[in-house]
């Protein structure tokens, strides 16, 4: 019962650090769109620096959960390592977001919005694929 507990709960900050994951790239596109709009750009940058400050959050309950059954449950095997490392991938590329937010909130400048956008795609490419090693557990 503890287990399935654990992992629920992991499962769900999983889901919340995805959605922003997800999200603040979408931000970061709207404020490359947002031209010479100081109000709309300094309103996405807050929601993107509110939304980072949360995706950290989950993150961190979604670490601490995955590291108890990782550790106490004893999961194992070359999937998890796999997994593990599209996992790292993914927080890269949500750090790499966050400091493109930041770059902007200091005035720089932005990678175009089609760069942008096609950016924001990866990342359900790479969660395709820790869903697949997590179900199926290939190797």
């Amino acid at each position: 019962m503890a287990y399935l507990l654990i992992k629920s709960l992991h499962i769900v900050f999983v889901m919340a650090w995805m959605a922003t994951v997800f999200y603040l790239p979408r931000i970061l596109v709207n404020i490359a769109e947002a031209g010479n709009e100081p109000a709309v750009k300094a309103r996405l940058e807050l929601m993107g620096r509110r939304l980072y400050s949360f995706g950290h959050s989950m993150f961190g309950v979604a670490l601490v959960f995955g590291l108890i059954l990782w550790f106490y449950f004893h999961i194992s095997g070359g999937w998890l390592h796999a997994k593990l490392a599209l996992v790292a991938a993914m927080l890269a590329y949500f750090i790499w977001s966050g400091r493109l937010l930041k770059r902007s909130m200091a005035g720089g400048a932005l990678p175009s919005s089609k760069t942008l956008r096609i950016g924001n795609e990866l990342p359900v490419l790479v969660l395709l694929a820790i869903v697949f090693l997590v179900v199926a557990k290939p190797f």
